[in-house]
C-alpha cells in the first residue's frame, strides 16, 4: 500500500474566517491553497463569492480561483481530477497541500469519492425540470432525508440529480472513505451571535463595494436561468434586477438565506467532527 498524502483541510461556515487561516497556516508550514469553493472557479464572480483578494493570500500560491467562464459548468467530478493533480504536484515540489472553503459536498467527493456512476435518466429529469425548486426539494427531503440535508435547497442541479440517483437506487448511496490522505482537520465553528453579526457586515460591505453591480453584469453575460444556479446572492439580486423584489429586501433576505445556509455548513461540521474526534475552533 502505497504512503498517505498528507493535507491541511480548514472547514467553517461561511464567513468563519477560512481564507485568512489558510493564508496563516500556509505561511507557517510551507503551504500551498487549493481552493474548496463551487462558485470561486468562476470568472468575474468576485464580490458575492467573497473572492480572496491578491494582496490577502500575501504572496501565497492559490489555486482553482478564476479558471471557469461562468457559462460553463464545473462539476464535483471535475473538482475532484483537478485537486488531485494539484496535491501531487504541490507535495511533487515539498510543499504542504491546504485545502480551504466552504463547499463541502467538494471534500466529500475528494476524500469519500462520488457517490456512484448511475447514469443520466433524461426522461425524468426532463420532467423534474418543469418542477418548481421547493417542489424538487420536498422530494428529496420525503425520499432521502440524509442526502437532503447535505444538498442546498436552492441547488437545482444537485437537487435534480439526487432525484435521479434515488429513482435508480432508492436513495444516495453512502460514500466510503478513501485512503489516499492523512488528513488534518481545522474546523472553525463560530458561535451563532459572532456568525450572524460577520454575515450581516460582510453583506454590508458586499453591497457598498458593488455587489448589486456585479450582479447585473453577471446577468447580462450569463442569462437569468443560469444565474440562478449560481448561488443564493445571484439568484436574489437577480429578482430586484427583475423588478420581483424591492431593493429594502435585499439585505434581510440576503442575511436570511445565507445564514440558513451557514447552519447546514455547522451540521456538517458537527457531524465530522464527531467522526474524527475533532474539536472544533470558534475563532
Amino acid at each position: 500500500m502505497s504512503e498517505q498524502i498528507p493535507i491541511i483541510c480548514i472547514i467553517g461556515p461561511t464567513a468563519s474566517g477560512k481564507s485568512a487561516r489558510a493564508v496563516e497556516e500556509a505561511h507557517s508550514r510551507d503551504g500551498e491553497v487549493i481552493s474548496v469553493d463551487s462558485r470561486q472557479v468562476y470568472r468575474t464572480l468576485d464580490i458575492g463569492t467573497e473572492k480572496i483578494a491578491q494582496e490577502e493570500m500575501r504572496g501565497v500560491p492559490h489555486f482553482l480561483i478564476d479558471i471557469h467562464d461562468p457559462r460553463d459548468a464545473y462539476s464535483a467530478g471535475d473538482f475532484v481530477n483537478d485537486a488531485e493533480a494539484l496535491i501531487r504536484d504541490i507535495r511533487a515540489r515539498g510543499k504542504t497541500p491546504i485545502l480551504a472553503g466552504g463547499t463541502h459536498f467538494y471534500f466529500d467527493a475528494l476524500l469519500a469519492g462520488l457517490s456512484d456512476e448511475t447514469a443520466v435518466n433524461e426522461k425524468l429529469r426532463a420532467e423534474l425540470e418543469t418542477l418548481p425548486t421547493e417542489e424538487l426539494a420536498a422530494r428529496v427531503r420525503a425520499a432521502d432525508a440524509r442526502r437532503a440535508k447535505e444538498l442546498d435547497p436552492s441547488n437545482r442541479r444537485r437537487l435534480v440529480r439526487a432525484l435521479e440517483i434515488i429513482e435508480a437506487h432508492g436513495k444516495v448511496p453512502e460514500r466510503k472513505p478513501r485512503s489516499e490522505y492523512a488528513v488534518e482537520w481545522i474546523l472553525i465553528d463560530p458561535d451563532t451571535e459572532t456568525l450572524r453579526a460577520r454575515i450581516d457586515a460582510r453583506l454590508r460591505q458586499a453591497l457598498e463595494r458593488g455587489l448589486v453591480e456585479e450582479v447585473r453584469r453577471v446577468r447580462e453575460y450569463v442569462g437569468d436561468e443560469r444565474l440562478n444556479e449560481l448561488g443564493l446572492e445571484y439568484r436574489i439580486i437577480g429578482e430586484y434586477l427583475r423588478g420581483e423584489r424591492d431593493e429594502s429586501s435585499l439585505l434581510p433576505s440576503l442575511s436570511s438565506g445565507l445564514y440558513d445556509y451557514a447552519r447546514r455548513q455547522k451540521a456538517w461540521i458537527r457531524k465530522l467532527s464527531l467522526a474524527h474526534g475533532i474539536i472544533a475552533e470558534a475563532r
